[in-house]
């Protein structure tokens, strides 16, 4: 696998620059024309994650594309996996943690995600998406900057350290509303959770409803500091300087 440096080197600052000001469709053509086939997009079927599901299906990009199955997700998730396979004729294999529910229970005790959801996370995502990219030189996050906090100092191109790799994010510069528009136009499927106040939706034990006027991500670990599961938690370092402002 081409090392971060080399592979900084080799996309220079010019291309990470123009990167900055693309389309999700151009950084997704560019990704895979520099890294492909060993490129990865892990998606949890969220609107920004359909937005590009849907973009490389219609560019039929050679994208390793999978998700983190928990074991935890909700019935509607699952609906919709099975759903968006069928549209696209394409395979979205399914990604799981070396323990099952019962195995993690026996060695953590019950429930740890009501104890210690930054462990159980840690479990049932970060481990098995860092067993998932080894091998791969890039992986394709559908993060966007207004977000979280953490988000919001990303760039379209950075080096991933946690992962020892490139992360590409299309959508960094999007709006919800840009997401949402993407997805009513090209009449996307989404899950339908997302019209019962779920704008955010992770894992069911750890996932609530939003109230009118809260947080998108307000129903994420509710009660807790907590608000990522550790996949895009920073820092990440820019492939290049940043750009003028």
């Amino acid at each position: 696998m081409t090392g971060i440096a080399g592979t900084a080197e080799s996309d220079g600052i010019e291309a990470s620059l123009r990167l900055e000001g693309a389309s999700p469709g151009e950084i997704l053509r560019w990704a895979a024309s520099r890294y492909a086939p060993r490129l990865a997009f892990a998606t949890g079927f969220g609107p920004e994650g359909l937005v590009l599901l849907d973009l490389i299906a219609r560019d039929r990009l050679s994208v390793d594309v999978f998700t983190l199955d928990t074991g935890l997700l909700f019935p509607e998730t699952y609906a919709l996996w099975r759903r968006l396979e069928e549209r696209y004729a394409l395979r979205i294999r399914a990604v799981r943690s070396a323990l099952d529910l019962q195995e993690q229970a026996d060695r953590h005790g019950e429930a740890l995600w009501e104890r210690e959801p930054g462990r159980c996370c840690q479990i049932r995502k970060v481990e098995p998406l860092a067993v998932a990219l080894r091998g791969h030189e890039a992986w394709i996050s559908a993060i966007r900057a207004d977000q979280t906090p953490d988000r919001a100092t990303a760039r379209v191109v950075e080096r991933d350290p946690r992962f020892g790799l490139v992360k590409v994010n299309p959508l960094l510069a999007w709006s919800s509303e840009d997401v949402w528009g993407y997805l009513r136009e090209h009449d996307v499927p989404t899950n339908p959770l997302h019209e019962r106040g779920y704008p955010s939706i992770g894992c069911g034990p750890c996932t609530s409803p939003v109230h009118p006027g809260e947080d998108p991500r307000a129903g994420r670990w509710r009660g807790r500091s907590k608000t990522e599961c550790g996949l895009h938690a920073r820092p990440s370092v820019p492939l290049s300087s940043p750009s003028p402002r």
